[in-house]
């Protein structure tokens, strides 16, 4: 089998041989044959290994692509195999997120200025809901109410009003309070709904992405399966 050296693996991806040392070392590449002088000797399949890696970390990022190819190096291609179906159902829930974000966001009623403000009551007869429901989304983070300083009261400004009928809309689409307050403090730190709306079809860029980056890694791992003798799945 044709002999490779470190420099031979790292030019293809612009790497340097320390990295190809340190993946070799990491179990992303099968351990290497030594010389009689003692150096590495490589061959087409750890550049096989490493054309695999290189295409998962985008697909799954670092961390995934590193556990997935330890373990097929270590033959436990189940493992493999469960890491990347994690990874597959994690980018499915992003997507139901980010749907529910836009589904709640597209039906969100428009909100007139307002320059007073209201109070839990009528409020939660707004939204169709209790005033105990409010106080249960405040203690989650979801809302933040300010208090007015002579009566002690809860006072919601139009903000809260805003972030109020997002989180009503969400919860009607199945999401738990502790799914819903990181969503709002994305409302809150955009500057609201308006930010926010532009920001999403960047979000649904990046799934995009990766979920083809997903397609080119699983490519790149069968062709290092296939190049390890690893026996093909029944039809």
């Amino acid at each position: 089998m044709r002999q490779l050296r470190p420099i031979d693996l790292a030019r293809e991806h612009g790497i340097s041989s320390q990295a190809v040392r340190n993946y070799e070392e990491a179990g992303i590449l099968p351990r290497a044959a030594r010389t009689p002088s003692g150096y590495r000797a490589y061959t087409p399949l750890h550049a096989q290994a490493l054309r695999a890696f290189v295409a998962l970390i985008p697909a799954h990022g670092h961390h995934t692509a590193t556990a997935v190819l330890r373990a097929v190096n270590e033959d436990a291609l189940e493992e493999a195999l469960r890491l990347i179906d994690e990874s597959h159902a994690q980018l499915l829930e992003d997507r139901r997120t980010l749907t529910a974000v836009e589904n709640a966001l597209r039906d969100l009623a428009p909100t007139p200025p307002e320059h007073g403000v209201t109070h839990i009551g009528p409020l939660a007869r707004r939204l169709g809901v209790r005033p105990a429901t409010l106080r249960k989304w405040e203690q989650a983070g979801i809302l933040r109410p300010g208090r007015d300083r002579h009566t002690g009261y809860r006072v919601y400004a139009s903000g809260d009003v805003r972030d109020a009928q997002l989180a009503h809309q969400l919860r009607r689409g199945g999401y738990l309070l502790d799914q819903i307050a990181p969503l709002l403090t994305q409302v809150r730190t955009a500057g609201g709904i308006a930010p926010l709306e532009a920001a999403l079809s960047g979000w649904r860029e990046r799934l995009s992405a990766r979920g083809l980056a997903m397609l080119s890694g699983a490519a790149a791992l069968d062709a290092y399966l296939t190049a390890r003798g690893q026996p093909s799945p029944p039809p």
